[in-house]
């Protein structure tokens, strides 16, 4: 009776879980929405430079990412050209949990080095290519994502003295993974910020001076809307699928104490009946 309980509760409580998440991705999506979306075009001088301040406070734009001198070369891939490297070396290690005695693992990075360059974007269909938008400032976007190109793995080697020392802590060395992950020249790349004409008549997308995100995406705009419309609708399944469930846990435990207890009265009818038949 109790597992049945405990069941019935979980469903409803990851039902109301997946709803919260549910309901904050679809507040998310339609703000997501409400974005302008700015066409990189030669009309693009005009509406700036006719606006106030020469400056769209919060627009999404989507370009090619074009490197405006020297681009970066990969490490470990050869004819692979980026704007922004960044190689990490990441450490795990197994550590021994001192209270269920239960090994754990445990990474941290030993080494991260990011390079980049200056770049901007450039339209999809290459139709004008006197029009970019230089991208300003993009290590301190909100979310910078980055292809990965390498990634190596291998067993964790140290000096014995250090071995002991981690031994004597409860951790053992596990492995090291290298990765290599880049912005490649080339890529399609969806930026959400603000757009501004500044005093040399060249277009920026910078950080939005209000606060909001500063965003930039490895995907077409559409792609990474139809993405997002995905992850609302997962939430949204599994919201009716676990209050669904628990509602047919609640009702087929109703049914079995209702079941109980007419069997039990029936039990006991037949019983004070033989009584009185002796």
């Amino acid at each position: 009776c109790s597992d049945v309980l405990i069941s019935i509760g979980g469903s409803f409580a990851l039902s109301g879980l997946f709803y919260h998440l549910y309901t904050k991705k679809l507040g998310e999506l339609q703000k997501l929405k409400e974005i302008p979306r700015i066409e990189l075009n030669e009309d693009l001088i005009k509406t700036l430079d006719s606006s106030h301040q020469k400056c769209l406070q919060y627009v999404a734009l989507e370009g090619i990412v074009k490197p405006d001198g020297e681009s970066l070369a990969s490490q470990f891939v050869p004819r692979c050209f980026g704007v922004i490297q960044r190689i990490i070396i990441q450490e795990y290690r197994r550590a021994l949990n001192m209270i269920t005695y239960i090994w754990d693992s445990k990474k941290q990075n030993r080494k991260e080095v990011i390079h980049t360059v200056p770049f901007s974007l450039v339209p999809v269909s290459g139709y004008d290519p006197g029009i970019s938008v230089h991208v300003d400032s993009p290590l301190s976007a909100s979310v910078l994502s980055l292809e990965p190109v390498y990634c190596y793995i291998r067993k964790a080697k140290m000096a014995f003295t250090d071995y002991f020392v981690l031994e004597l802590n409860g951790q053992k060395p596990w492995w090291l993974e290298e990765k290599e992950e880049m912005l490649k020249v080339g890529s399609t790349l969806t930026g959400f910020g603000e757009l501004i004409l500044d005093s040399n008549r060249m277009l920026r997308l910078r950080p939005p001076q209000d606060g909001q995100k500063y965003l930039l995406i490895i995907s077409d705009y559409r792609s990474y809307l139809q993405h997002q419309e995905s992850s609302v609708t997962v939430w949204k399944v599994l919201t009716g699928v676990f209050g669904l469930l628990g509602v047919a846990l609640l009702l087929l435990n109703i049914y079995r104490r209702c079941r109980r207890r007419r069997g039990n009265s029936i039990g006991k009818r037949h019983t004070i009946e033989e009584t009185w038949r002796r």
